[in-house]
C-alpha cells in the first residue's frame, strides 16, 4: 500500500513536470508511476519543446521543428534549412 502511494505521488509529479515542458501529462504519468525515481528524474531532465528552433515548410508554409525530415501538414520532404531560414524558438506563454 505504501508503494502505491509513493508511485502515485511520483506519477503525478512526473506528469505535471512533463506537461509544463510541453509534453503529454499521461505519458509522463505512466513513466513516473512505473519507475518512480527514475521516471521523475527523466521528466525533469527532458528538454523543453519550446526551446527548439523551427522553420517554415517551403511547400505549404507550415512551421515545423528544425529536425523534422517531413512536413507534418503536407508530407513534403524537408532538407536541412539554411541559416537565414531558421526561425527563433517560441517564447513560453
Amino acid at each position: 500500500m505504501v508503494y502505491i502511494v509513493i508511485a502515485l505521488s511520483f506519477a503525478f509529479a512526473g506528469g505535471i513536470v512533463g506537461r509544463i515542458k510541453g509534453s503529454s501529462f499521461f505519458i509522463w504519468f505512466l513513466i513516473s508511476g512505473a519507475v518512480p525515481v527514475i521516471g521523475l528524474a527523466a521528466a525533469v531532465l527532458y528538454r523543453y519543446d519550446t526551446d527548439e528552433a523551427r522553420r517554415r515548410c517551403p511547400q505549404c508554409g507550415h512551421i515545423c521543428m528544425i529536425h523534422d525530415a517531413l512536413c507534418t501538414r503536407c508530407g513534403s520532404e524537408l532538407d536541412f534549412p539554411e541559416e537565414s531560414e531558421i526561425l527563433p524558438p517560441v517564447a513560453p506563454a
